[in-house]
């Protein structure tokens, strides 16, 4: 697996709500690990591990993974993309699901407790996104959405310089693996609408209400 650069984009333009350290990794052909044989059937056994734990929250419970002291994982459980996004991510590792905790994963657990609890508004965890550049652009621009504030689908892509790619924003955004801190949940619909959210739309309501977003105006981001 080719390693892009790190980056940290807690200086300068890119600068986000909070300080953290990025890792990206692009989905290209992984290396092949180890086929185990059984049967008739091979196997391919990933060279790598994800950490994984499941966490409640007061509205829903989370899958938190963690890899090579970043996390990869922070998404509801139960939503739709499931199978589809524990894929890419594995893919995109060359990794496997362990269950298993890391400091990075009981870091993220305290900072979403301290967040539901109102005692923290911004997250300073270390970030590795695994997904195609557009995506990350996506993720990355969702970050610069500040807590109390929401955001369209049209000013994210006009945000990207690409005002014609809605559609391509909104199926990234769903895409988005690290639900919370990096907050797909501020994207609403031109028209005000809550639109769709992967942890269901009552926990989105319950997110923009905890940063009492709901009764503000749309941000404008250019």
């Amino acid at each position: 697996m080719e390693r892009e650069k790190s980056y940290d984009l807690s200086d300068g333009k890119e600068s986000v709500v909070c300080s953290r350290h990025w890792t990206v990794y692009q989905q290209k052909s992984p290396k092949v690990g180890n086929i185990i044989n059984i049967g008739q059937r091979p196997i391919k056994k990933m060279q790598n591990q994800i950490n994984i734990q499941y966490f409640k929250t007061p509205i829903g419970e989370l899958i938190i993974g963690s890899f090579d002291d970043k996390l990869c994982l922070c998404d509801w459980k139960y939503r739709k993309m499931r199978a589809a996004v524990d894929k890419r991510i594995q893919t995109g590792l060359n990794a496997d699901f362990v269950e298993a905790t890391s400091p990075v994963i009981e870091l993220t657990k305290t900072q979403l407790d301290e967040y539901f609890s109102s005692k923290r508004t911004v997250f300073n965890i270390p970030i590795l996104l695994v997904g195609t550049d557009f995506q990350q652009s996506v993720w990355k621009a969702l970050i610069q959405i500040p807590l109390g504030k929401t955001a369209s689908y049209l000013a994210l892509s006009k945000l990207l310089s690409n005002e014609k790619a809605i559609r391509a924003v909104a199926a990234a955004n769903g895409a988005n693996a690290i639900s919370i801190i990096i907050p797909c949940h501020r994207i609403i619909g031109s028209d005000g609408s809550l639109v769709g959210y992967a942890g269901g739309l009552a926990a989105k309501k319950t997110l923009l209400k905890l940063e009492n977003a709901l009764e503000n105006e749309q941000l404008s981001l250019f």
